[in-house]
C-alpha cells in the first residue's frame, strides 16, 4: 500500500511527479476532469504552498469561474 504524501513544497511535488511547475500541473489536472486527483494533489501540499497555488490562479488566463470552480473542489 502506498503511503500518503503530505506537507510538501512545491519543489517536493514537482520533482516526485516529475513537472516543472506543479501549480501548471494540477491546473491542467483539474481540467482534464480528474478532480479527485487534483484534490489530493492540494492536499499534498504545506499550507504555505496551498496559499501560493490559490494565488497563482488568480495569474493565470483561466476565467473566473473556473478559478472559483477549482477554489471549490478544493473545499
Amino acid at each position: 500500500m502506498a503511503t500518503k504524501r503530505h506537507s510538501k513544497t512545491w519543489e517536493q511535488q514537482a520533482k516526485y511527479y516529475e513537472v516543472d511547475n506543479i501549480a501548471d500541473y494540477m491546473i491542467e489536472t483539474y481540467l482534464n476532469g480528474n478532480i479527485s486527483t487534483y484534490r489530493q494533489l492540494y492536499y499534498e501540499l504545506r499550507p504555505a504552498g496551498r496559499k501560493l497555488f490559490i494565488s497563482w490562479l488568480f495569474h493565470t488566463e483561466l476565467n473566473a469561474i473556473e478559478i472559483e470552480k477549482m477554489i471549490l473542489a478544493t473545499l
